[in-house]
């Protein structure tokens, strides 16, 4: 089996248009989350969302090609390539970009191109405008690695993968499992979503899902008053390859992967269950060869979901046992909001940024922790000395995805 290592990381999210500009935010605990802009939300009760600020597609995609496509696919081209330049290749010369030619994408979006198909669906029924040639093409889930394989001259592996809000971190797990089963790489890897539309916030907030409140501390996992997630849009990409290819090439290495579990609670389309969760994270903790005590940092899903965060707790606890109260737990949710496929593979990053710099980022917004959610939850940046770190991930229909990380070594 080989080592599996980030040699890059590119993101544009709520608190950032760069992946370190969304980290800086983060650990100071700066909310991206405002009031809704990009469509009138007047009369349904959901009023606030993460939007992208000041990002231009157009200093990653052509004209014509932003057109043509969803923001969910300008989003993972600009997280890609900045991937792809933080892991120290030019992206102007295709012909310098040898060693990623053959290697290959695999990106996760959960709900695809949706605001387009949403546009294009009511300019068609009112009259103005027939459906374009490119509607069909633009907005499934597999244009997003397609397109950035077409951006930089990637020929080999390409996937998307649709799996609910586990989409992301799949995207990395499946890519992890690659390299390590000998797949040369190097694998361009993570989560993308443009889901900022009124047809998926009032269809996530007429299922229950999202919180009511006005104002950046909507978002508030495991706080007492929870009442929902804050819809947010943006993506994460990282860069995967083998350790000894990237020693080869001195490249500056974030952390290693060492474990991933992947299970489905076989339970219910909407509610989750702690069965499938400690499942998933055993897993993940099993093939890195990792026990309870080896823990020593976990970054939750924490969608601030009164019955998610429970479920999610009950789970943690299973795992850690008596080691519960002395375990760091982080919930970047808080100050990102959720980002659906986006925020596995973004807390996957910041977890091995925590490895890297020793820094847990804060959660914010908890007044008043939930008496039934016993974590040792970090509310305020904190320095501590981790060489390992779970990222855990759950979706819709009972999708489990955790990625175990520790901090590299030769």
């Amino acid at each position: 089996m080989y080592r599996v290592v980030i040699t890059g990381i590119g993101a544009v999210t709520p608190i950032g248009n760069t992946f370190r500009e969304s980290w800086q935010a983060a650990i100071e605990g700066r909310s991206g989350l405002a009031p809704i802009t990009r469509f009138d939300n007047t009369d349904v009760p959901w009023k606030i969302a993460g939007e992208l600020k000041g990002f231009d597609p157009c200093a990653f995609l052509g004209q014509k090609e932003v057109l043509r496509t969803d923001p969910f696919v300008h989003y993972a081209v600009a997280a890609a390539m900045m991937a792809v330049l933080d892991a120290g290749w030019p992206i102007h010369d295709k012909s310098l970009l040898s060693p990623l030619s053959a290697g290959g994408v695999i990106i996760g979006s959960s709900r695809g191109g949706i605001s387009t198909i949403e546009h294009a669906v009511r300019e068609d029924l009112d009259g103005r405008r027939r459906l374009s040639a490119y509607l069909m093409p633009s907005t499934t889930v597999s244009m997003a690695p397609s397109y950035i394989s077409q951006k930089l001259g990637i020929r080999g592996y390409c996937l998307g993968i649709s799996n609910a809000c586990a989409s992301g971190t799949n995207a990395i797990g499946e890519a992890y499992r690659m390299i390590r089963s000998g797949f040369a790489g190097p694998l361009i890897a993570g989560g993308t979503e443009a889901p900022l539309c009124r047809l998926c916030l009032v269809g996530y907030g007429t299922a229950g899902a999202l919180s009511k409140k006005d104002g950046p501390a909507a978002s508030s996992p495991f706080d007492r008053s929870r009442d929902g997630f804050v819809l947010s849009e943006g993506a994460c990409v990282l860069i995967l390859e083998e350790a000894g290819n990237a020693l080869a090439r001195k490249a500056n290495i974030y952390a290693e992967i060492v474990g991933y579990g992947n299970t489905a609670d076989a339970f219910h389309q909407t509610k989750p269950d702690s069965r499938g969760q400690v499942a998933a994270m055993r897993a993940a903790m099993e093939g890195a060869g990792l026990s309870a005590e080896d823990v020593d940092y976990i970054s939750a899903h924490g969608t601030s979901t009164p019955l998610g965060d429970s479920t999610e707790a009950e789970a943690i606890s299973e795992i850690l046992g008596n080691r519960l109260p002395e375990v760091p737990v982080g919930a970047v949710k808080s100050v990102t909001g959720h980002l659906l496929a986006a925020s596995g593979a973004l807390e996957t990053a910041f977890a091995a940024m925590t490895l890297m710099e020793g820094i847990v980022p804060p959660t914010i917004n908890l007044r008043q922790k939930d008496p039934g959610c016993g974590l040792a939850i970090v509310t305020k940046a904190e320095k501590i000395d981790p060489e390992t770190a779970l990222s855990s991930t759950f979706g819709f229909g009972g999708v489990n995805a955790v990625i175990a990380l520790r901090r590299f070594r030769i």
